[in-house]
């Protein structure tokens, strides 16, 4: 990376909810922003008349440009290209930045799941990769139009190489001038684990349940089986030595017991008969089981029964 980093060009792959958001904060600090999705219906919005946020962020803002691939996004050569789509599209997407990836130009995962910035730096080399955690709750109303449920600032971010340091401090103050506040951290494995039990310990049973979250946790029964995966991924991570901190479980419980009447993402996209980001959730504490020696069997039934739902 270069010494003195200051991106101008951000490029936001996926015009979902989460994709939306950012891209509509980097725009409105002024940057310029290309949303890019191979749904013409979901990029158009962002354009004219703007993308909208409610709940708790609300303001609309149009983006600079759109793109229908991110093969497109050759002719732009963004500074930054923010990734927010689902992490089992990586392989592909890697690809395609690979082929007109130019040295200094950074590539950040913002996106639920384990190890995404491995896939990504397996093609692209870990000098290019950033890895980033988002504390914020959002569902799409319509393309362009997002819901933003909660925002738990600060979000985070970590360069995997050491000289690429700069460029994502660079970027985490960009962010934060837009009100997206971001830190740099050199903890990043730590956050993403333990935001992931948070999502594993949620997403599948409200995927396989039909409930929202808050329906789960109000269901003795139900609750039964998301506190057994808290405890399941919280033996997984310290047996792989992530660290959690010590109250990491009641955190879990507390964090849990505030959730809204929200359907998390992975109930959605089995609605929308999409495929889900299982293997980067509940999927990765199966196979660090495996490599602990542990085994999950809640993890292992969960992502079973997600995985069982995906071809209908």
């Amino acid at each position: 990376m270069k010494k003195q980093f200051e991106p101008r060009s951000f490029a936001v792959v996926g015009a979902g909810p989460v994709g939306c958001i950012v891209a509509a904060f980097l725009a409105k600090g002024g940057y310029r922003v290309t949303l890019c999705d191979v749904l013409p219906e979901l990029t158009a919005p962002a354009l004219n008349p703007g993308i909208i946020i409610e709940g708790a962020e609300r303001f609309q803002q149009a983006v600079s440009s759109t793109c229908g691939g991110v093969d497109d996004l050759s002719e732009t050569k963004p500074d930054v290209i923010i990734l927010t789509v689902k992490a089992n599209s990586l392989p592909l997407l890697a690809s395609a930045i690979d082929s007109f990836y130019q040295e200094g130009m950074a590539v950040v995962s913002w996106q639920n799941g384990i190890d995404t910035e491995l896939v990504l730096s397996q093609l692209l080399g870990r000098r290019a990769v950033m890895r980033a955690v988002v504390n914020y709750g959002c569902t799409l109303v319509k393309p362009g139009h997002v819901h933003m449920a909660f925002h738990h600032f600060p979000h985070f971010i970590q360069e995997m190489d050491p000289e690429s340091k700069p460029a994502a401090v660079a970027i985490a103050e960009a962010l934060t001038r837009t009100g997206l506040v971001t830190h740099h951290t050199d903890r990043i494995v730590s956050l993403v684990w333990r935001k992931a039990i948070l999502n594993a310990c949620m997403n599948p049973v409200c995927a396989v349940t039909g409930l929202t979250m808050a329906q789960a946790m109000n269901d003795p029964i139900v609750f039964h089986t998301v506190d057994a995966l808290i405890k399941e991924c919280v033996k997984v991570a310290r047996a792989n030595e992530i660290s959690l901190g010590w109250d990491f479980y009641p955190y879990c419980i507390e964090y849990m017991k505030k959730a809204g009447d929200h359907k998390p993402s992975m109930l959605i996209d089995i609605e929308m008969k999409r495929r889900t980001e299982i293997d980067f959730m509940n999927g990765k504490f199966v196979e660090y089981g495996e490599q602990a020696g542990l085994e999950t069997p809640y993890n292992s039934t969960l992502r079973s029964l997600v995985k069982a739902l995906e071809p209908r």
